[in-house]
């Protein structure tokens, strides 16, 4: 690859504030005067390197891009862009967004406009979940890239003996039984952390509520969801699961690749996750440290329903790319963004890296269904899924959540009034997370 079009890799530094025109990785123009654009990744296994350099050699020499690594955890990511935005910081060209910081980053006038015509562009085909999870106040501010999703991962040979059947939704009170029934446990994310908010809100959206009613509304103003029917019924899920003693080992301390492993070594023969599951799956069977016909065993469906005659609205996940408000090559920035989330990208991405595409097109792709033989749950559950909260202040509403619903066995009647009060009082800074 011709050297001025090569891509590379910058690993951003937390803490750092920079202001003005000062960038993180070199200059904003390469001696040919070809603009360079910065672009923040969250880590993943180089697919966002690898599109970077592909666009980067489409351009025909519009553009360069480099990429900048943030680190691992979404709290961190969040604070290392806020703070270089809150200094206006021109080097920020384009952004990996978790989707639950995009509020805040528009509504702090962080995020450059996206025209209109290429609002519709970016929204074309995208399952409706990711755009409105890219979007803020009836605007599209954000691309969206990847659409993730949860769904419910089982063992096929145990549900077949606890007599459910799989071809039709399932509920929390069907999956509990049958693992009761089965003595095997339920892989959840019990962890204080966004894993557990993540839960909370799936469980209330799938009851037909909302953590928060009025998103538009300042700290104070918030109205939350959590003390209704819809969290008293996330409520006695969590109960339940205690109650029957499914939870499994550590649940307390399992995050997503806890609740992967714990499942793949036989803990538990049910489990809510995230694709990446099957990949793991796979390569443990093929590397031998897993049996294969434990592998072979492996079912999925989609997320758990409250109740059976309201369909569940699993989790939403993924990333967004947006740009940066203070960048000076907006039009190239632009230009970027369309080629960073074509079809053809997240379809190569999504068979790359493991991380569903954002539109429904992709799953038509035959490299696509090859990679993912759930395809087509997967796009199911895209089409149903709920984005979190949607507001400026998520990060004080996330971690009252995850606060106050931890630990899981502590979780009661009273514990959605609990939440509620506790995070009314942070938003009122009456008191501090």
């Amino acid at each position: 690859m011709a050297g001025r079009w090569r891509t590379r890799v910058c690993t951003a530094s937390v803490g750092i504030v920079l202001a003005g025109g000062l960038t993180a990785c070199g200059g904003s123009s390469t001696a040919s005067g070809t603009p360079t654009l910065n672009w923040y990744i969250n880590p993943d296994n180089g697919g966002q390197q690898t599109i970077a350099q592909a666009c980067s050699e489409a351009s025909g020499g519009a553009y360069t891009i480099d990429v900048s690594i943030l680190p691992s955890d979404a709290a961190a990511q969040r604070e290392q862009l806020m703070r270089r935005l809150a200094g206006n910081d021109a080097s920020i060209d384009l952004m990996s967004l978790d989707p639950v910081f995009v509020p805040e980053t528009a509504e702090a006038g962080f995020l450059a406009p996206i025209p209109a015509d290429l609002q519709a562009e970016l929204s074309e085909g995208v399952v409706e979940g990711a755009v409105q999870g890219a979007s803020w106040k009836g605007e599209l501010v954000a691309a969206p890239f990847w659409a993730n999703t949860q769904l419910l991962w089982y063992r096929e040979s145990v549900a077949q003996a606890a007599g459910l059947d799989m071809s039709k939704p399932v509920t929390w009170e069907q999956l509990i039984e049958a693992a009761q029934s089965q003595d095997t446990a339920i892989g959840v994310q019990g962890q204080r952390a966004e894993s557990m908010t993540v839960w909370v809100n799936a469980m209330i959206a799938s009851a037909g509520g909302q953590v928060i009613e009025n998103p538009d509304a300042k700290g104070p103003d918030i109205r939350l969801g959590l003390e209704t029917e819809a969290g008293a019924a996330a409520a006695k899920v969590m109960q339940d699961i205690t109650a029957a003693g499914v939870g499994g080992p550590g649940i307390d301390n399992r995050d997503e690749a806890g609740t992967a492993n714990l499942f793949q070594q036989g803990g538990a023969a049910f489990m809510v996750n995230w694709p990446f599951v099957y990949a793991q799956g796979k390569a443990a069977a093929e590397e031998g440290t897993m049996d294969q016909a434990v592998f072979d065993d492996y079912g999925w469906t989609t997320y758990p329903a409250m109740s059976a005659d309201q369909p569940a609205a699993p989790p939403l996940g993924g990333i967004d790319v947006g740009v940066g408000a203070f960048s000076e090559n907006r039009e190239a920035a632009f230009e970027a963004l369309r080629c960073i989330v074509s079809a053809e990208n997240q379809a190569a991405y999504m068979v790359s890296d493991g991380n569903p595409a954002a539109r429904e097109s992709v799953y038509d792709d035959p490299a696509v269904q090859e990679a993912y033989p759930m395809y087509d749950t997967i796009r199911t559950s895209l089409q149903a899924a709920a984005p979190r909260p949607q507001t400026a202040y998520y990060n004080e509403v996330s971690q009252g959540i995850a606060d106050q619903w931890q630990p899981v066995a502590s979780v009661g009647e009273d514990t959605p009034t609990a939440a509620q009060e506790y995070i009314q009082q942070v938003l009122r800074g009456e008191k501090l997370l």
